[in-house]
């Protein structure tokens, strides 16, 4: 599919490709299909003037938009692989991270390079405004706007002899870094052809039409989209520019994460068309408020970096769901399902990555994810490791939170508080919607609640739950904490 965006760019000319959105909401083309097509070759003759070629590995921290889009062209049409970087996860990861994919040349915009300050140090040592990354990943260089203290810009006139031919045959495509520490980094490898068959799903999926908007700043759905023939609108930072942006652009199809989404719909935002929504749990409330909000349909996208994506499911479908556990939706075509020990879900199928880097290839993705299948589709019943042990019962929080999430609640968690002799205190953490009054909150949780049976929490409160992570994912460990503090403070058993 890169292949077909490629000659889409070329055949598309000035028409608009990438879109942004001015502070009123009013929407501007950021680059058209002619321009990211001739950024993209050269970076291609750039880099490959560099001796980048099949088998390299060129890091990339660049923000999301059309220079991220043209270096990933251009280092597919190389045959090399991009390994992501993420500036803002601190220097002792970044340096792990680089010594594990040791990139034959790091690209960064003056905003990783801002916000990382990895090396400054190496960078005084090698007399460079960014570090020379010997024995770590190799040189850096700037794209896009070079600002003082950047490194060197990738020079692009250095490849004025031409391009090579573009590369079609499979291998290693992307390096994205997931979990792991700075002893042990972990990162999932996806091959050309893997990277094909999620995109191909999400086409099939989502089914963008040419000429209309679809809005969404993933690389999963800039590349089904352009391809298509739809410009790509990238979301506003800002939650209220973005309700803005919602409301002119008029999209066929959203893509945002839930906290965007929350964000967005707090400031009052209108959608259209169909609107996705993954990368942390979407409860039935949520996407019940994005159709409230006038969008047509609305879809949880259950993936993981691993397999994206592995499953979907409509707000109607999932708020007719009575059932235990959290309803994510039968398996997208080609995707395999298998329980494995202790009930975790196993994933496979075509689009699953090919390994992690370092380890062996392995065709079955394990989720972590505790599961059942209920008619064809996937239920999930919590975390394996979220379990929560009380008076020697083990308790999955997965498989009761939906249950928390009735109308004025915006995230909750079931999570334990150490108790002594190993044993835990199961508390319910909530967090109000905006404007909710949580005195009527707390009676209206009465009842789901007594539903829980022996998984009853033993305390519940309402607060703030902390998010992690670039999808900003509900975080346990860090919501556990918070509720032990609550509770020490308090000594009470709600709040």
């Amino acid at each position: 599919m890169l292949d077909t965006l490629a000659h889409a760019l070329r055949r598309g000319g000035h028409r608009p490709a990438v879109l942004g959105t001015t502070r009123t909401g009013a929407v501007r083309t950021k680059a058209t299909c002619g321009e990211l097509a001739d950024l993209a070759d050269a970076y291609a003759a750039a880099l490959h003037a560099r001796g980048i070629g099949s088998g390299g590995t060129v890091g990339v921290a660049v923000r999301p938009g059309p220079r991220a889009l043209a270096v990933l062209l251009a280092v597919h049409r190389l045959g090399a692989r991009a390994a992501v970087l993420d500036p803002g996860a601190g220097p002792d990861v970044l340096r792990a991270r680089l010594a594990l994919a040791r990139p034959d040349l790091v690209l960064a915009d003056a905003t990783a390079q801002a916000v990382a300050g990895w090396a400054r140090p190496l960078a005084r040592r090698a007399r460079l405004a960014l570090p020379d990354l010997a024995g770590l990943g190799g040189p850096v260089a700037t794209i896009g706007p070079r600002l003082p203290g950047c490194a060197p810009a990738l020079d692009r006139t250095a490849g004025a002899g031409g391009l090579p031919r573009p590369r079609d045959e499979d291998g290693d495509a992307v390096i994205v870094f997931t979990s792991g520490t700075t002893s042990r980094p972990r990162a999932v490898v996806h091959t050309r052809s893997s990277i094909a068959a999620g995109m191909t799903t999400v086409t099939g999926l989502v089914g963008p039409q040419p000429g209309r908007p679809v809005l969404g700043g993933t690389f999963f759905v800039l590349v089904p989209s352009l391809a298509s023939g739809a410009p790509v609108a990238l979301p506003a930072r800002s939650p209220r520019v973005l309700a803005r942006q919602t409301g002119r652009l008029g999209a066929q199809a959203t893509y945002l994460t839930p906290p965007q989404l929350r964000a967005a719909l707090a400031e009052g935002a209108r959608f259209t068309g169909r609107v996705w929504t993954g990368s942390a749990p979407a409860s039935t409330d949520l996407l019940t408020r994005v159709k409230d909000s006038g969008a047509d349909e609305a879809w949880g996208v259950y993936a993981l970096t691993e397999l994206f994506p592995a499953a979907a499911v409509e707000q109607a479908e999932k708020a007719a769901f009575t059932g235990d556990g959290d309803l994510v939706g039968a398996p997208l075509p080609g995707v395999g399902v298998v329980s494995g020990p202790g009930g975790e879900l196993l994933l496979s199928g075509p689009a699953v990555r090919h390994r992690y880097l370092g380890e062996d290839p392995d065709p079955w993705v394990a989720t972590g994810d505790r599961a059942r299948l209920d008619r064809g589709r996937i239920v999930l019943e919590g975390r394996c490791k979220d379990m929560v042990l009380r008076t020697a019962e083990n308790i999955y929080p997965g498989l009761y939170e939906p249950a928390l999430h009735v109308p004025g609640v915006e995230l909750a968690l079931l999570v334990g508080v150490p108790a002594g002799d190993g044993d835990e205190r199961l508390v319910a953490v909530v967090q109000p919607a905006p404007g909710a009054d949580t005195v009527r909150l707390r009676t209206t949780l009465a009842a789901p609640i007594s539903r829980m049976g022996t998984a009853r929490p033993d305390a519940l409160l309402f607060a703030g739950i902390p998010l992690s992570g670039r999808s900003r994912k509900p975080d346990r460990a860090a919501t556990a904490r918070l509720a032990a503090r609550r509770l020490a403070r308090t000594g009470r058993r709600t709040g």
